[in-house]
């Protein structure tokens, strides 16, 4: 109408700074996208170069020029092209390769059984822990991944949002080795939220620990140990 005057409406704006103390010795990653996340972002804010890969498409020789291979969550769910990929996934460990796989749920739209996801068998389970401030128990606290390039200590566990994590591992062969333990409380323990083995020459990792949530909302704790992670393991 002539008589409003134009009006300017301003919303306000919000920047959220977290200082990191952080380290990661990879330069160059590969990303599989799965149902959708913001991870790989948050690997780039690391300084790390993110490389998205097609599971169609990628091949043996792409993934030998990556330090690490991160598998988003649920996409054994919902990447059609995943059995075919995946085999390449285990050469490029036993070539020296580090694969981080994030959460998937054991159910009927699976493209590969669960026991087939890693180098070696494991079971999903729906075991979780949802109180974000449950306390870590170090089952292997020399471990590599606990230590190199950051030491993770129970500090790096505070300030969690929503959850610990969901879907872990049950039963799994004994070549994997699990590093942390927690529960809700009046619950029993749960050790598959973060299993590792080596295979060949490199090293395998299967997470069911919320990074997805924890990297979005800038938790310190959770880029150090994500930050581990994806380190080559010739480096730790």
């Amino acid at each position: 109408h002539p008589h409003i005057m134009p009006q300017v409406y301003y919303t306000p704006a919000e920047v959220k700074l977290v200082p990191l103390d952080v380290t990661t010795t990879a330069r160059v990653v590969g990303y599989v996208e799965g149902a959708g996340d913001a991870v790989p972002e948050a690997i780039e804010r690391l300084g790390v170069e993110v490389r998205m890969l097609d599971p169609a498409t990628t091949t043996l020789d792409d993934l030998r020029g990556l330090d690490a291979v991160v598998v988003g969550i649920r996409a054994y769910n919902t990447v059609e092209s995943m059995p075919r990929f995946n085999p390449l996934l285990m050469r490029y460990v036993e070539e020296g390769g580090t694969v981080v796989a994030q959460y998937n749920t054991r159910s009927r739209d699976m493209m590969l059984p669960d026991s087939l996801i890693g180098p070696y068998p494991f079971e999903l389970t729906r075991g979780r822990v949802t109180v974000e401030e449950a306390p870590p128990t170090f089952l292997d606290p020399k471990h590599a991944l606990l230590n190199t390039p950051n030491a993770i200590t129970t500090a790096d566990f505070e300030g969690w949002v929503q959850e610990r994590g969901l879907y872990f591992v049950g039963d799994r062969d004994p070549r994997y080795t699990a590093l942390i333990a927690w529960n809700d409380p009046g619950e029993d323990p749960l050790d598959g939220a973060l299993i590792t083995c080596e295979h060949g020459k490199g090293r395998y990792v299967y997470t069911g620990i919320s990074f997805f949530r924890e990297l979005s909302a800038g938790v310190p704790g959770a880029y150090r140990l994500f930050a581990n992670l994806i380190s080559p393991r010739a480096t730790q």
